[in-house]
């Protein structure tokens, strides 16, 4: 098979659904989500799996190596938030938001990894969001999941190297997706106005820092986090 395999996580709606359908033009896709597909496509297959369900995941990957005998790349988009003050956040919401975004991404990137390291090659792109750097009011729990994913990129890119995997993450901007969709446009434009480049992200800014990561000329660039909109 000449096409590259790439998993992508959360691939029903949203970013995923766009990253999905914008790399089927060039490579065969494997996404997942909770729900089922929301792509009827040649050459996507559609896995129902949680992504903080282990066990599920751990099958998942088993049956896209038994089928297809590799990964190529791995694109950990899968996540959720809730916009709370920290005084009002329930357990439940944090919990979900801790086991998606951090556990989700790390159990991904374990048994991927794994799949990588034997044929010595592997892309692994994390997403994060500018909202760590602006330390941004009523995001605690989902703020500090995404600065511990960008802390577990930067581990794995020295522990993985060694195996020619690189990973790297992406910071999104504030992009209309379902995850944004219900917040208040006075804080939407609040935090435009603390960017560099005063205007939402659009889902080819996102595919283009993609692209840049995962093509093969970029093995040199591992454990590097580019923030969208302006942002240092």
């Amino acid at each position: 098979m000449d096409k590259k395999i790439i998993v992508i996580t959360g691939s029903r709606k949203g970013i995923g659904k766009y990253l999905s359908e914008y790399y089927l033009k060039s490579a065969l896709v494997i996404g997942c989500s909770r729900k089922d597909s929301s792509i009827r496509q040649n050459n996507y297959i559609h896995y129902n799996v949680d992504v903080s369900d282990e066990i599920g995941v751990v099958n998942m990957i088993k049956d896209v190596v038994k089928r297809f005998k590799r990964v190529d790349i791995l694109i950990n988009n899968a996540g959720i938030a809730a916009m709370n003050h920290i005084m009002l956040t329930p357990m439940d919401a944090a919990t979900d938001i801790i086991k998606t975004n951090l556990l989700g991404t790390f159990i991904f990137i374990r048994e991927v990894s794994k799949v990588m390291a034997r044929q010595k090659w592997g892309r692994i792109v994390n997403i994060s969001t500018i909202a760590v750097p602006l330390s941004l009011e009523g995001e605690s729990i989902y703020v500090a999941s995404k600065a511990a994913v960008e802390n577990i990129t930067k581990i794995a890119s020295r522990e993985l190297a060694p195996f020619n995997i690189t990973v790297n993450t992406i910071g999104i901007a504030p992009l209309m997706t379902d995850l944004i969709k219900t917040v208040p446009k006075e804080k939407i434009n609040k935090i435009v106005s603390m960017m560099g480049i005063k205007r939402l992200a659009k889902y080819s800014d996102v595919s283009n820092v993609i692209d840049f990561y995962i093509k093969d000329e970029s093995d040199y660039i591992s454990g590097q986090n580019i923030y969208l909109g302006g942002i240092c």
